[in-house]
């Protein structure tokens, strides 16, 4: 049975392996904060039907209480460990809509039907910004049924990456960003590669680019949104030739055959 992966844009991404569906990081609007989607229409409601969700940090586009709302009441939820303690609004949410939530640290491990799904470290801040001094670690998620998918959430390359992450047959990467600038721990293009390259994958999809864009800002260094995905292949072919690319419009799926 192959493994599927539809992106819907930013980290937002649905894995079907073994006839589960896997969601990471949903993000359902057209608009919040500064924050307006530029590229790709707003997922339809297909998008957030889930066995099991997994939120790889704090920072509101990848922990989004309106999207996580949009679940099905008693869906499985699987944030860092300390995010109901650092956010409040996810106890009341998880109440009100009957969540399953489950707390996971780096090297903690679940079962989801017939997947297993293990919490790996990320290089990134752990902070619900800009709230406090709460945090909770920042995570990438090894999803391991029919393939081995990484979903490497937000991060930077860290010494021991490939060590930690352990074997995959598809790598998740973040590419980009939602702004002009990238800060500390993000991988762009270049450092996407290099990742990339330690991991060794059969295949890997760019994510986290050319979707969100602050409002009034397009002029901006318009090149940091329109040319991660893109760059993100150029350097793939030269640093991980033996890995196949595939870069994904917005609503589009690939397939991975299982492992053998």
């Amino acid at each position: 049975m192959p493994v599927e992966i539809t992106w819907w844009g930013h980290a937002t991404a649905t894995v079907r392996d073994s006839g589960t569906r896997v969601l990471t990081d949903p993000l359902f609007v057209p608009r919040f904060m500064p924050l307006r989607r530029r590229r790709g229409a707003t997922p339809p409601p297909p998008a957030a039907v889930a066995d099991v969700v997994v939120v790889s940090h704090l920072h509101s586009d990848h922990l989004h209480l309106p999207s996580l709302a949009r679940l099905a009441p008693g869906t499985r939820l699987v944030v860092p460990r300390g995010a109901r303690a650092a956010v409040p609004g996810l106890r009341r949410l998880a109440a009100a809509r009957r969540l399953a939530v489950t707390e996971v640290r780096p090297g903690d491990e679940f079962e989801a039907g017939p997947l297993t799904i293990r919490a790996v470290p990320a290089a990134h801040d752990g902070r619900r910004w800009p709230y406090g001094r709460r945090t909770a670690p920042a995570l990438g998620y090894v999803v391991h049924g029919e393939a081995r998918t990484y979903f490497a959430g937000d991060t930077g390359l860290f010494d021991g990456m490939a060590r930690a992450v352990g074997p995959c047959d598809v790598a998740m990467l973040p590419v980009g960003g939602w702004g002009p600038f990238l800060g500390h721990g993000h991988l762009d293009p270049g450092r996407a590669a290099e990742a990339l390259a330690e991991l060794a994958p059969r295949a890997a999809v760019p994510v986290h680019y050319g979707t969100y864009w602050p409002i009034g800002m397009d002029a901006v260094r318009p090149h940091e949104f329109h040319d991660p995905g893109h760059d993100f292949v150029r350097r793939a072919a030269a640093l991980a030739p033996g890995v196949a690319v595939h870069r994904l419009e917005h609503g589009e799926g690939m397939r991975l055959e299982a492992a053998r």
